[in-house]
């Protein structure tokens, strides 16, 4: 598939730049075309009868196959979730920690991991975005490490496999703005939360957990699938694998509709999207003081009000974002980012 055939089956890429994927990617029609026949399917035949539920299973166990096989996993590593932050839930949830417990982290993550660290119970240090300053901060008291791999803000990439191994403590790796995006090997690390509507452009409320061994992670917030049996008490049998982790019925459209997302996706992604983000910094060096980053996010500081620009920008057709507080305009860039996209947003900051 040619990079004009692969960018013609996001619609949406023909009205705007579409630069904003770290918040949304744009949905293909043949995700939307899977999404609406499951729908279809539904509202024809119903949601009920064993061969309804039998199939339902057979879907969720196959996503759960190619998604394993996206980040180097095994299928019964493999939690699906609808957010990156039910991942960062389930992991703190399941790891009884306590106020003498000490979680390290950054200044720079987003609230979706901030949020399940907060509410652990356990000691939230907080240090730079630094891979020297978060090893210095690991001390006898830490349980955990949890950091991104990109940062939302920057789009710096975090050496995550580095600190897991010099740290010799679990790490939980905020995988939002990296799977998809960048190559991404789960082999090594704890815990890993993705979402399925970024970078990898299927539906909303999609996305998965990758628990290296399920066994050691304790089911803190089960859901109808982290048990086979149970009791009138409540007492359950786990489920095999991370599928205890599960934490809700994903809708089948949804299902349906990240497998086709997936199975759209060019060989060649990876290296185009990495190709034009650095094309991005260098066309935008010369206009705008740009944050360090190495990944697909490129921000910059701009030098009039930030959310004044975003909403200029966007009338001229070029969807960017701004982070709110931190005075950083955002741009996301994907491997279906034209020179055009580029370019258009290089203008349209050129004329003000």
């Amino acid at each position: 598939m040619t990079f004009a055939e692969a960018r013609a089956l996001f619609p949406a890429l023909e009205r705007v730049a579409y630069l904003n994927a770290g918040t949304f990617g744009p949905l293909a029609q043949p995700v939307v075309d899977a999404v609406e026949a499951e729908l279809q399917h539904d509202l024809l035949h119903g949601r009920v009868g064993t061969t309804w539920f039998e199939r339902a299973l057979e879907l969720r166990a196959a996503l759960r196959r190619e998604l394993a096989t996206l980040v180097g996993a095994q299928p019964e590593q493999v939690a699906l979730t609808a957010s990156t932050t039910d991942g960062c839930n389930a992991v703190l949830a399941g790891l009884d920690l306590r106020p003498e417990h000490e979680i390290v982290t950054t200044d720079s993550e987003h609230f979706g991991l901030l949020g399940p660290l907060h509410a652990s119970g356990a000691w939230v240090v907080v240090t730079p975005p630094d891979p020297e300053a978060i090893l210095a901060a690991v001390g006898p008291r830490t349980r955990l490490i949890a950091v991104s791999e990109v940062l939302w803000t920057t789009g710096t990439h975090l050496p995550v496999h580095e600190l897991r191994e010099q740290a010799a403590v679990p790490i939980l790796v905020d995988a939002a703005q990296s799977v998809g995006a960048i190559p991404v090997d789960v082999r090594g690390l704890d815990f890993v939360a993705f979402a399925g509507q970024k970078w990898l452009c299927g539906p909303d409320a999609t996305g998965a957990l990758v628990v290296s061994d399920p066994e050691r992670l304790r089911i803190g917030r089960p859901g109808y699938f982290a048990q086979l049996s149970h009791d009138p008490d409540g007492t359950f049998v786990p489920r095999p694998g991370a599928a205890r982790f599960d934490p809700n019925w994903l809708p089948l459209s949804a299902v349906s509709g990240l497998r086709a997302a997936l199975a759209l996706r060019p060989d060649w992604a990876l290296e185009r999207a990495a190709e034009t983000a650095a094309r991005c910094r260098e066309l935008l060096a010369p206009l705008v003081d740009l944050e360090p980053g190495d990944a697909t996010l490129v921000s910059f500081r701009p030098d009039r009000d930030p959310t004044e620009l975003v909403a200029s920008l966007e009338r001229d057709g070029v969807m960017v974002r701004e982070l709110p507080g931190r005075n950083l305009v955002r741009v996301s860039v994907g491997w279906w980012t034209s020179q055009e996209d580029l370019l258009r947003l290089r203008g349209a900051l050129e004329s003000g």
